[in-house]
């Protein structure tokens, strides 16, 4: 069964920082373009980061640049997200989810996923 699994979300203060896992079973993540996304209380799900599947190529939102950072495991078939001097706006659930076509730029896009985890929650608060 394929299956992506997130893990590492919690309470956090603003400035603070948290790490993100998501776990793959089933599949060889290092095939896929790994995208993280995440969906904030009354609003809809947004792309944050990824990295390509070829090379590890990254693409990030605007609002997380200079303080998320994505990377992989492949030994652990496990990709990582970073979050440094979080702020009260990125509380969301965040999901990872996979994407098996080859792009030279991995894509935000909901849209393009293949596979994704439910989500865990991160809330920034003091």
């Amino acid at each position: 069964q394929l299956q992506l699994v997130e893990s590492g979300g919690g309470l956090v203060q603003p400035g603070g920082s948290l790490r993100l896992s998501c776990a793959a079973s089933g599949f060889t993540l290092d095939y896929y373009a790994i995208g993280w996304f995440r969906q904030a209380p009354g609003k809809e799900r947004e792309g944050v980061l990824c990295i390509s599947n070829s090379g590890g190529r990254t693409n990030y939102v605007d609002s997380v640049k200079g303080r998320f950072t994505i990377s992989r495991d492949n030994a652990k078939n496990t990709v990582y997200l970073q979050m440094n001097n979080l702020k009260p706006e990125d509380t969301a659930v965040y999901y990872c989810a996979a994407e098996g076509r080859v792009r030279p730029i991995c894509t935000l896009s909901q849209f393009a996923m293949d596979y994704w985890g439910k989500g865990t929650l991160v809330t920034v608060s003091s």
